[in-house]
């Protein structure tokens, strides 16, 4: 099978390696579509330097093989099944792990294969095995859509951490993909209002286009209303700025958005004291986010919002394109289609 590797910077190379074999717990998919994610445009850019990278952790794909213990399963999809994955391994053996906190568990990245990449979900690729416990079945759906079932486990982690409760005000800083996706689980989940802060004009006018309730710049936040929950989506002392003007007194603040080396954010911790504010950071999924992150998919509640946030689909053979402009240019996803 043909699997893309990231090399270097500015670098990525098509291999061939066998078809994984499967043992009796897991299940072998023909993979369908593979979103890339900010940790595979950093990787392309530089950015991250785990060299050489068998990336791709966004995937969706068909059930092609199940391994007999796996087929006893009671909701195991049946051969042909579209289904989502989790692409992203944990080890079950670290201190978070076995405190059930497994989206900072210690080894998120993988092994090493035979070829030598590191295995960092490994879905630019053909084929993929995987425990049966990471395969979600999501329905009838567009394969680009369904890829989404991991940044949408990554959301409904996110609600959870900000104690989300339906009829709470919302407020969203960043207008990108997470910002949108943060905004159409908050609405779906009943959100009193969803607000979205963004300086950008036309990301701006996309989000407002997508449903938010109110959409406005930095410099307007005081006039949205105070929001019980707020979800930082990206990195900046303007956006931590923004969130603490935005969250209402006895609120929280989720800190979602943020890479290494990123810009030290400004915490006033007198004001967090004497507002009795929770600030909050958020990482990654645990089974329960994606088995409602499956059903929003299996359900079609959000199809037409997420098919919306598809900015360009590339062939495998076109990888490097797709890496190149999700490293270089501001999109929402882009998806890779063996």
């Amino acid at each position: 099978m043909r699997t893309a590797v990231i090399t270097a910077a500015g670098q990525v190379e098509t291999r061939e390696i066998p078809v994984p074999d499967i043992g009796d717990s897991e299940v072998l998919v023909r993979i369908a579509a593979c979103g890339i994610c900010t940790m595979e445009a950093n990787l392309y850019a530089g950015r991250m330097t785990v060299y050489p990278a068998a990336a791709g952790h966004e995937i969706s794909g068909w059930v092609e093989r199940i391994g007999a213990k796996a087929a006893t399963l009671e909701d195991m999809p049946a051969v042909g099944s579209l289904v989502a994955l989790d692409g992203l391994p944990r080890c079950g053996a670290c201190r978070s792990c076995r405190r059930g906190q497994t989206a900072i568990c210690v080894a998120l990245q993988g092994h090493k294969r035979e070829d030598g990449a590191i295995t960092m979900g490994a879905g630019l690729a053909e084929y993929i095995a995987l425990p049966a416990s990471r395969v979600w079945s999501v329905g009838d759906a567009d394969p680009a859509v369904a890829a989404m079932g991991e940044p949408l486990a990554c959301v409904v982690h996110s609600l959870r951490r900000g104690g989300f409760r339906a009829g709470d005000r919302v407020t969203v800083i960043g207008a990108g993909y997470m910002g949108h996706l943060h905004l159409a689980v908050a609405a779906h989940l009943q959100a009193r209002g969803v607000a979205v802060v963004e300086r950008d004009e036309q990301r701006l006018a996309a989000i407002a286009a997508a449903g938010a309730d109110a959409a406005v710049t930095p410099e307007d936040v005081g006039q949205l209303p105070p929001a019980d929950v707020v979800f930082v989506t990206i990195a900046s002392k303007e956006a931590i700025a923004s969130a603490l003007a935005a969250v209402a007194d006895g609120g929280t603040i989720v800190l979602y958005g943020g890479g290494p080396g990123g810009p030290p954010a400004e915490l006033p911790g007198y004001e967090v004291h004497r507002r009795q504010l929770t600030v909050t950071g958020s990482f990654s999924h645990e089974p329960d986010d994606w088995r409602a992150a499956a059903e929003l998919l299996r359900g079609g509640r959000l199809s037409g919002r997420l098919e919306a946030l598809v900015t360009a689909r590339y062939p495998l053979d076109e990888v490097e394109k797709a890496l190149k402009q999700s490293a270089e240019t501001p999109v929402y996803r882009v998806v890779v289609t063996p």
